[in-house]
């Protein structure tokens, strides 16, 4: 089932035919933002946990490994498809805009697609992942998520870790820039380590910005210069979905020091995990996030629930549209964020520009009248 994802485009140009309703165009802001939510409420929650007798059999099943792999060859025909229907002529200017968020929607899923692909260690599948990034030119997310995001969650220093008191709005200019400019460095840093340049085809994320101009390089000469646009505009939603789900998934939640001056070990408790059954399937059980950082190289079909990882109240499809409201998100979230910390305010990840006012607002150790004293 995880394959609709890619077949948006192509839904939305069956229903368009169907009905002659242009409105379908925007059938990936459809599924994503209305339809996706719903079905998570409908159906509800699953803690249960694969015997642990089945994991390793659980892992070695090719099956799971294929639904992954299968995303590329859908996400990239309806790349082509769409970009066809974009300078067709027949399109209006609506539709169009309709369409490119449609393909964004894929591309940004199918950065979830490479995340569970770039964890592993077969080479076809890191390098599947590479490809998979293409669309939104996004490769250097292959660097900065596996080497610098995994070892920084949870931790003022990590620029996809979001922070209690911060708005997604302000949160997505701070870990889009953060992020390139920690994988570069980190790139820099293992090239200059072997004597070398960063300036160099061996540069990962050089050759990752490579295969999207490349990309966008023949999808323009097949199609003419006027699909760049589009392609850039899709790109844009794309990596900023993948980065409204990173704002979900570590808000406001925090790794203590210990006595050496180093960060605890990341356990499920530093990630928002989410057992809503119809988002998982759609995204590889992502929302086992908490499983997923404390066992990175795990594929998504062996996650598991832990009782000790905060919950969020509802699916990624969910608390995405609230994170695009500032106010509704605080009054979800930060009394659980709290609640979390047994109403100890400074014991979570905090933005710094509200930090007075969130320590007078909250105190110590005082939990909001209402909320429970231990997250579930």
């Amino acid at each position: 089932m995880g394959l609709i994802v890619p077949c948006f485009p192509f839904i939305a140009w069956g229903l368009v035919e169907l009905t002659g309703l242009d409105v379908f165009w925007w059938s990936g802001v459809i599924l994503l933002y209305v339809l996706f939510p719903v079905i998570d409420q409908l159906i509800g929650k699953d803690s249960a946990n694969p015997p642990d007798s089945a994991l390793a059999r659980l892992e070695a099943d090719r099956y799971y490994r294929w639904c992954t792999y299968m995303y590329l060859p859908l996400q990239y025909a309806g790349l082509v498809a769409g970009c066809a229907l974009l300078t067709g002529g027949d399109l209006s200017l609506v539709s169009r805009i309709g369409l490119t968020v449609t393909l964004g929607g894929v591309a940004g899923i199918g950065i979830n697609t490479a995340h569970e692909l770039g964890h592993k260690k077969e080479s076809t599948e890191r390098w599947l992942s590479r490809v998979a990034l293409a669309q939104t030119f996004y490769g250097h997310f292959y660097i900065e998520h596996n080497r610098g995001h995994h070892v920084r969650v949870a931790t003022p220093d990590d620029p996809a870790s979001a922070r209690l008191g911060e708005s997604f709005w302000r949160f997505l200019p701070r870990t889009v820039i953060g992020s390139l400019a920690s994988a570069w460095r980190l790139e820099k840093r293992r090239l200059t380590r072997r004597g070398g340049s960063p300036w160099t085809p061996r540069n990962d994320i050089l050759s990752a910005w490579a295969m999207s101009a490349a990309l966008f390089a023949a999808l323009a000469i097949a199609f003419g210069p006027e699909v760049l646009p589009y392609l850039v505009g899709q790109a844009v939603f794309g990596f900023c979905l993948l980065e409204v789900i990173n704002y979900t998934e570590h808000y406001g939640l925090l790794r203590e020091r210990t006595e050496s001056g180093r960060f605890e070990r990341c356990a499920p408790k530093h990630s928002w995990n989410s057992d809503n059954v119809a988002s998982n399937v759609f995204l590889y059980h992502l929302q086992r996030h908490s499983d997923h950082h404390a066992n990175p190289t795990r594929r998504y079909q062996a996650l598991r629930h832990f009782e000790d990882a905060p919950e969020l109240p509802t699916g990624y499809a969910g608390m995405i549209v609230l994170a695009y409201f500032p106010p509704l998100w605080r009054r979800v979230m930060d009394h659980r964020v709290l609640a979390h910390y047994g109403g100890d305010v400074r014991r979570a990840n905090l933005q710094p520009a509200r930090r007075g006012a969130l320590l007078a607002r909250y105190g110590a150790g005082e939990r909001p009248e209402g909320t429970p004293g231990v997250a579930a």
